[in-house]
């Protein structure tokens, strides 16, 4: 099963990655599929992202990040193993 994580860019690293919080852990991402600024020219910081393998896949709501962050967390508290996805291996 794949499943994407949401995440708040909250620093630009270079040209393609970022610093993305998810659920408070930091974590280096890929930004090559969405880009460090929109098509507008506004850094992305701040905004959400939909995070699969390293990789920001798709810039997503922040409701839509919120609401999936809560059925993560749902599923967590019948499947401990999401809890690596969420919290990283430290904290599963």
């Amino acid at each position: 099963m794949c499943i994407g994580i949401p995440g708040q860019i909250s620093e630009l690293i270079g040209d393609s990655h970022a610093k993305v919080d998810v659920c408070g852990v930091q974590r280096e991402v890929n930004l090559a599929l969405v880009g460090t600024h929109d098509d507008d020219g506004n850094s992305r910081i701040g905004q959400w992202v939909l995070v699969h393998v390293g990789f920001a896949m798709s810039i997503i709501d922040e409701q839509e990040a919120l609401d999936t962050l809560e059925a993560l967390q749902n599923m967590f508290a019948v499947e401990p193993d999401v809890g690596a996805l969420l919290y990283g291996e430290e904290r599963a």
